[in-house]
């Protein structure tokens, strides 16, 4: 069977795709017939985005040749007036828009219903929590910030006062030096002192 079909040039990611008259049986980018136009469905500007001979169209479809679907449709696009193909896209993306703003309407809808049935759980949380968490979500990040570079300042401040220890913490420091001693270890000596 002869078939009218699209047969894909280009390069990858950027397809152009011939109007060819083929056998049904060979590949799609195989050995074909005739080209009788073409279709870019990336043109941009002042490119032409399709050429087709109609009247060889008509004489192949007379000698029995069958239409892609794809071809079909192009072909009453190009019988179409530029205002008219205008309108018609216009016209399929709102349908589209229209589409996503129903899914984003029912995605929120079941947020809502989740919520609904957590809100009876989080009432059964102790009270004490929710002016915590509260209070956790309203400190700006700026603030974090330097309150997480104090402690780095203080552990600076401890280091000296650790080489210095007070009273009380010699006598723990010297029961920590004996056993290790009995252990047989030495934190004091280095590996380049054995």
């Amino acid at each position: 069977m002869v078939i009218i079909r699209l047969s894909r040039s280009g390069a990858k990611k950027n397809p152009y795709y011939f109007i060819t008259v083929a056998d049904s049986r060979k590949p799609r980018d195989g050995a074909f017939i005739e080209r009788l136009g073409f279709y870019n469905p990336l043109a941009q500007g002042q490119e032409e985005v399709l050429r087709i001979d109609h009247k060889k169209i008509d004489e192949w479809i007379a000698k029995g040749a069958q239409l892609s679907e794809r071809v079909k449709k192009l072909l009453k696009d190009s019988k179409l007036s530029p205002e008219d193909l205008e309108k018609r896209k216009a016209k399929k993306k709102e349908k589209a828009d229209a589409k996503k703003a129903a899914i984003l309407a029912k995605q929120q809808e079941e947020l809502k219903a989740e919520a609904a049935e957590e809100t009876p759980a989080e009432e059964e949380t102790p009270a004490e929590e929710e002016p915590a968490a509260e209070a956790a979500e309203e400190t700006p990040a700026e603030e974090e910030t330097p309150a997480e570079e104090e402690p780095a300042v203080e552990a600076a401040e401890e280091t000296p006062a650790e080489e210095e220890p007070a009273a009380g913490e010699e006598e723990v420091n010297e029961i920590s030096s004996e056993e290790d001693s009995k252990s047989g270890t030495d934190t004091e000596s280095s590996p380049s002192d054995k």
